[in-house]
C-alpha cells in the first residue's frame, strides 16, 4: 500500500459519498469501489482517515460535514431507525450504517458536531408524498446552484442543511407535476421579522423548477423598490448569468442592449454561473418574464411567451416526456391592483396550454395590510386594497387550475388565519410552515429578558439583553435623542475599526439610525429639522464632542462589547478611537445631510430618496420615518433605534420589530432608544419596550403551542391548517369571520398539559363577578396554612447562586379544586373550557390525578403588602397590570415561583428526591390587584383585610407528567358541521 496523498483520498471519499446517494452505506465497500480504478493501492484505513481530520484537514472536514449534516437534519428518512433528525441518537445510526470504528466517529464528532437547533414546525393535513429523496437527487440543477452560492456566501452546512428541509417541507405538500389530475395546494410559511424568508422561497422556487413546475409569479412587494430587489435576489442566486445573458456577448456592448445588471451592478461577478447556458448541460434554461428595472408591463413577444414547445405533441406538458425539456418561466410582480390586473387579462387571452402549466405562485408578505391587532374594526376599513389584491390571485388560481398558492408572512397571526372568510381561495388548506429561529438573528429574545429568572439587581451586560442593548427614555434621563446620535457615531467608528483589523467589512457597508417618535408627517418633518441641527452643534470635531463621545464609549460601548463580544477587535482607548470617529463623522455627513425623511409610499417618492441599499455603495444616514416604510423594505446596516411612538402596540408591531435581523460583527454595538413613560390619552403613560414584550410573547407562546401540537398521534396530526383559527382566538379574543354569515368550523374542545403550565389571563374586569369568583375560592384559602414553607431553586445556566422564596402552602383535594375552577366565571364566556375539560378528566376517567399542592407565594421586596382575603391566613398581595388594547394580563406566575413548581413536577415524575407524590398537581395560587404603581394595591387593604371585589384570584397549575392518556394528544377539535370537514369557515346557518 502506496503512502496516499490528501488530495487523492478527497476525491475517492467525494466518489464514494456520491454513489451511496441520500443515504448512509457502508463506507469502505464504496470507498474501495470508487478508489478501483486510479488509486487501487490507496490507503483507505480509517487511521489515515482519522489523522488526516485531527490535523485540521479543511477540505475532508468540509466534505464530510455536507454528508453528515444532511444525514443529521434528514426528516423521518426509511433508513433512520426511527431516530429524530439533529440529534446524537440519529449521528449514531448514521455511523453504525457506514460502519465506522469509535475513535474515527470521536474525531468525526469533534470536527462535524452535531447541530442540535430545532427544525421547521409543520401542521399539514394528509397529503400524497411524491418528492422523494430519489425524485430530488435525479433533477438538482438548480438547487445544486443555489445551495452551492450559499455556500460561498459563508453559510454554514447546519444552516443550507436546515433550508434545505424546511423548503423540502414546503415542495412536497405541493401537487405532483406530473400528476394527470389538476389538483391546487395552499400553504402559508411562517418566518420571523427580517429573518431570511427570500432565501427559503428561493429555495422552494428552486427545488419546484427542478421537479417541473414551468412558470413561477412572485409577487414581491408594493413598490418597484422592493419588486427590484427581490428580482435581483432570484437573478443573482437563482437564475444566474447564463440565463440572464441568454447568449449574449458580455465583451459586445451592442449584444447587451435590454441586458440588465452588466455595467451597472458591481456584484455582477458574484451571480450565479452555471458553466453555460442550462439547455445545453442537460438541464433547461428560465426565461425572465420580468426584469430588474421592468415589472410585468405585458407578455414579452406577445402570447407566445407562454408558448412551450412539447417533445411529444399528442401529450400534454405536464407529461415528463415534455415537461423536463420546457424551460421555465419567471415573473416577480408588484402587488398592485393595476399590475395585477394587466397579468390576469393577458393569462385569459391565452388558451388550452394553461389547464397543462404546473404553476407555482409565492406571495411575498402575503398578509400585506399588516394586522392590527388591537382594533379589529380599524383593521377591516383598511382591508379593501387587499381584499382587492386577494381577488386577483384568486382569479389567477381559477386561470391557472394546475396552480399552488404558498404565502409568506413574519407573523403567525396572518390574515389568512384571522380571516378566512375574507377570501377562501387563498385560506392554507394544506399545510402551514412556522420556520424555527435563524442562527444568528436578533430578535425578541436578544432584546428583552423572557423567562429570565435572574434577578433584576443582579442583572449584567453579560446575562441580561435588555442591560446590553435597550437604553429606556423616562422624564427623568430626559430625550436621550443626542445620546443616541452619539451612539450612532460611535459604532459606526467602532465599525470601522473592526474593518480595519481584521473583521470581514462586507457587512459594515450599510450603517443606519431609524427615528420613529410619530405617524404625522408634519412630525417627521420636525423630527429631522431637529436632529439635522442637533448634529451641526453636536462638535463632533471639538474637544467637548470628543469628551462627550469618550464618555459614552468608556460606560456603555466599552463594557457591553467585553461582556458581548470579547472575541472581536477592540480599541484599547478612545484616542485610538478617534480617527475612526473623524471617518463615520464624514460618511454620515456626506453630501452636508446626514437625515433622510422616509414617509412617502409611492414609487416615485422613493425613487428620489436615492435609498436602494442593492445599488448604492454605502448608506450611512439618520432615516426619520413611520409606518409608511413599505412592508418588506430593509433597513440595511440598522445599529440604532430611537422609537418614542406611542399607540396601542398591535398596531405598529411589524414597525416596531424594525430593530430585528441579522448583524454580524456588530451584534454588540446595537442599542434601542424606547419610550418607558410616554404620554398616552389625557391621564395614562404607557411602556412601549412592555407593550412590545407583551405582543411578542403572544407570538411566541403560539409557535411553541405549534411546535407541541405538530406531533402527530398514531400517524395522523394533531391539528390541521382549519383548525388554527380557533387556537389563533386564544390570543386575539375579538377574532371571528368578518363575513356576517360565515363562523369557523373547528371548535377547540380540550386542551392537555400534563406536566406543563395552565395559565389563564382573561380575567373579569366586572368588580361584582370578580366578588363572586374570590368567594368562590373560600374553602380553597382557608387550606393554606399560616407557617410559612421554605423553597429554593439551585445555580443554573441563568445564576450561579441558590434563589429561595417563602410560601405559604396547603392541600386540595382533584375534586375539591376543579369545583372551584368549574364555578369561576372569565372576561371571555367559555374561554377556560377547553382547560377545565382537561382537569375533569382527571378524575380517572383519562387519568388520575391524587391532590394539588397549593402554594401562595410570600414576595420578597422592602414594601410588600400582606392581607388576608376572606378570613385566610395573611397572603402577599400581587400587582399586574392589564394589557394594552386586551382584557387579559401579562404573566402571572414569576419565573422563580414557576421553575420552582416545575421542578416539583419533574422530580415526582423522575422518582428522585420527590417532594410530592407523582400523582400531585402543584397550583400557584395569587391574589392580584390590577394596577399601575404599588398605591393600587394599598387602596384594596383596609385594616389587614383585603377588599374581595379588588382582588383577583389568579393562578398557574402544572397537573402531574402522568396525567395523560396513552396516545398522548395535547389537543381535540371538532366541527360543527362534519359535512364541511375540511373547511375553515361553515354559513352560520348551513342548510
Amino acid at each position: 500500500m502506496t503512502i496516499t496523498p490528501s488530495g487523492v483520498l478527497l476525491d475517492i471519499h467525494t466518489s464514494a459519498l456520491a454513489g451511496m446517494g441520500s443515504m448512509p452505506r457502508h463506507f469502505e465497500r464504496w470507498a474501495a469501489l470508487a478508489a478501483d480504478d486510479y488509486h487501487p493501492d490507496a490507503d483507505l484505513s480509517e487511521e489515515l482517515f482519522r489523522s488526516l481530520l485531527v490535523g485540521g484537514d479543511d477540505s475532508l472536514a468540509a466534505l464530510w460535514s455536507r454528508h453528515l449534516t444532511a444525514w443529521d437534519f434528514a426528516e423521518d428518512p426509511p433508513w433512520g431507525a426511527g431516530s429524530r433528525a439533529r440529534t446524537d441518537e440519529r449521528r449514531a445510526v448514521v455511523y453504525e450504517r457506514l460502519r465506522f470504528g469509535t475513535e474515527l466517529r470521536k474525531a468525526l464528532d469533534e470536527a462535524v458536531p452535531v447541530a442540535q437547533v430545532p427544525g421547521a414546525t409543520v401542521i399539514t393535513r394528509d397529503f400524497t408524498p411524491w418528492y422523494t429523496a430519489e425524485r430530488a437527487a435525479a433533477r438538482p440543477f438548480y438547487w445544486t446552484a443555489y445551495e452551492q452560492k450559499l455556500r460561498d456566501k459563508g453559510w454554514s452546512e447546519a444552516a443550507i442543511a436546515g433550508l434545505d428541509q424546511a423548503s423540502r417541507a414546503v415542495v412536497e405538500r405541493l401537487t405532483d407535476p406530473e400528476q394527470p389530475s389538476a389538483r391546487q395546494a395552499k400553504g402559508l410559511v411562517v418566518g420571523y421579522v427580517q429573518s431570511g424568508k427570500t432565501a427559503n422561497f428561493t429555495g422552494v422556487a428552486a427545488k419546484a423548477i427542478d421537479a417541473g413546475y414551468r412558470l413561477v409569479i412572485v409577487l414581491g412587494g408594493t413598490l418597484n423598490l422592493l419588486r427590484a430587489q427581490t428580482q435581483r435576489r432570484l437573478d443573482m442566486e437563482l437564475i444566474g448569468q447564463e440565463n440572464i445573458l441568454r447568449g449574449a456577448d458580455v465583451t459586445d456592448i451592442d449584444s447587451l442592449v435590454g441586458v440588465d445588471y452588466v455595467g451597472d451592478d458591481e456584484d455582477w461577478p458574484e451571480f450565479v454561473r452555471h458553466g453555460g447556458r442550462p439547455s445545453t448541460l442537460g438541464a433547461f434554461d428560465i426565461e425572465r418574464l420580468t426584469t430588474r428595472d421592468n415589472d410585468y408591463k405585458s407578455l414579452a413577444q406577445g402570447i407566445r411567451a407562454l408558448e412551450f414547445e412539447k417533445r411529444v405533441p399528442t401529450r400534454p406538458l405536464h407529461d415528463p416526456a415534455n415537461l423536463h425539456h420546457a424551460a421555465a418561466r419567471i415573473l416577480v410582480v408588484k402587488k398592485n391592483k393595476a399590475v395585477l390586473t394587466k397579468l390576469v387579462k393577458d393569462l385569459k387571452q391565452i388558451h388550452g396550454i394553461l389547464g397543462e402549466l404546473p404553476t407555482l405562485i409565492i406571495d411575498d408578505e402575503s398578509d400585506q395590510a399588516s394586522v392590527n391587532t388591537s382594533d379589529p374594526k380599524k383593521w377591516e376599513r383598511g382591508s379593501t386594497e387587499r381584499t382587492a389584491i386577494n381577488g386577483l390571485i384568486s382569479k389567477l388560481l381559477g386561470l391557472l387550475p394546475r396552480a399552488q398558492y404558498v404565502g409568506y408572512t413574519a407573523t403567525p397571526f396572518a390574515n389568512v388565519f384571522i380571516d378566512p372568510g375574507d377570501d377562501m381561495d387563498l385560506f392554507p388548506t394544506d399545510f402551514l410552515i412556522s420556520l424555527p429561529r435563524p442562527a444568528g438573528y436578533m430578535g425578541v429574545q436578544d432584546f428583552h429578558d423572557l423567562n429570565s429568572p435572574v434577578p433584576v439587581k443582579e442583572r449584567t451586560y453579560a446575562n441580561s439583553q435588555e442591560k446590553a442593548h435597550v437604553r429606556g427614555i423616562y422624564d427623568s434621563t430626559g430625550d436621550r435623542l443626542q445620546e443616541a446620535m452619539d451612539a450612532f457615531v460611535l459604532s459606526g467608528a467602532l465599525k470601522l475599526y473592526r474593518a480595519d483589523h481584521g473583521v470581514a467589512e462586507a457587512a459594515f457597508r450599510h450603517h443606519t439610525m431609524l427615528a420613529h417618535e410619530s405617524v404625522r408627517q408634519d412630525d417627521h418633518a420636525d423630527l429631522a429639522l431637529r436632529i439635522n441641527s442637533m448634529w451641526h452643534q453636536a462638535g463632533y470635531s471639538s474637544a467637548v464632542g470628543h469628551a462627550r463621545l469618550a464618555a459614552l464609549w468608556e460606560a456603555d460601548f466599552t463594557p457591553v462589547s467585553e461582556a458581548q463580544a470579547s472575541s472581536l477587535p477592540s480599541p484599547s482607548s478612545y484616542d485610538e478611537l478617534r480617527p475612526y470617529v473623524h471617518s463615520a463623522r464624514q460618511r454620515i455627513g456626506s453630501g452636508g445631510q446626514p437625515v433622510i425623511v422616509v414617509n412617502g409610499d409611492t414609487d416615485r417618492y422613493f425613487a428620489q430618496l436615492d435609498l436602494d441599499f442593492d445599488r448604492t455603495p454605502n448608506v450611512w444616514k439618520i432615516l426619520v420615518g413611520g409606518t409608511k416604510l413599505s412592508r418588506g423594505f430593509t433597513v440595511e446596516g440598522l445599529t440604532v433605534t430611537y422609537y418614542r411612538r406611542t399607540t396601542q402596540q398591535g398596531d405598529t408591531l411589524m414597525q416596531m420589530g424594525r430593530w430585528f435581523g441579522f448583524r454580524p460583527g456588530y451584534r454588540d454595538l446595537v442599542r434601542l432608544y424606547i419610550g418607558r413613560e410616554e404620554p398616552f390619552g389625557r391621564d395614562k403613560f404607557v411602556d412601549l419596550y412592555e407593550a412590545y414584550e407583551a405582543v411578542c410573547r403572544d407570538e411566541e407562546t403560539f409557535r411553541e403551542q405549534l411546535a407541541q401540537y405538530s406531533v402527530m398521534v398514531d400517524g395522523e396530526p394533531q391539528v390541521t391548517p382549519v383548525q388554527i383559527p380557533p387556537l389563533v382566538a386564544q390570543h386575539l379574543p375579538w377574532l371571528k369571520p368578518s363575513a356576517r354569515n360565515k363562523m369557523f368550523n373547528a371548535e377547540l374542545v380540550e386542551i392537555r398539559s400534563p406536566g406543563r403550565p395552565i395559565e389563564p389571563a382573561s380575567y373579569p374586569l366586572n368588580s361584582t363577578v370578580t366578588k363572586r369568583n374570590t368567594e368562590r375560592w373560600r374553602p380553597l384559602l382557608h387550606a393554606l396554612s399560616t407557617a410559612p414553607v421554605s423553597f429554593s431553586n439551585p445555580p443554573d445556566n441563568s445564576s450561579t447562586l441558590t434563589r429561595t422564596f417563602t410560601a405559604l402552602t396547603g392541600t386540595a383535594t382533584h375534586g375539591e379544586l376543579v369545583s372551584v375552577l368549574s364555578q369561576l366565571e372569565w372576561e371571555r364566556p367559555r374561554y377556560f373550557d377547553p382547560h377545565l375539560t382537561y382537569l375533569r378528566q382527571l378524575d380517572g376517567t383519562l387519568a388520575q390525578v391524587d391532590d394539588w399542592l397549593l402554594i401562595s407565594p410570600r414576595l420578597v421586596s422592602d414594601n410588600r403588602i400582606d392581607a388576608s382575603v376572606l378570613g385566610s391566613a395573611p397572603l402577599s398581595l400581587v400587582r399586574r397590570s392589564i394589557q394594552a388594547g386586551k382584557s387579559s394580563f401579562g404573566r402571572i406566575a414569576s419565573v422563580e415561583h414557576r421553575t420552582a413548581a416545575q421542578r416539583l413536577i419533574n422530580e415526582a415524575a423522575a422518582g428522585t428526591e420527590a417532594k410530592i407524590g407523582p400523582r400531585t398537581g402543584v397550583a400557584l395560587v395569587y391574589p392580584v390587584v390590577e394596577g399601575n404603581n404599588p398605591d393600587s394595591v394599598r387602596a384594596a387593604v383596609r385594616n389587614g383585610t383585603a377588599d374581595p371585589s379588588k382582588i383577583v384570584m389568579a393562578f398557574t397549575l402544572i397537573p402531574p407528567k402522568s396525567a395523560t392518556s396513552a396516545d398522548r394528544r395535547l389537543v381535540r377539535f371538532r366541527a360543527k358541521d362534519s359535512r364541511y370537514i375540511n373547511d375553515a369557515t361553515i354559513p352560520v346557518n348551513p342548510s
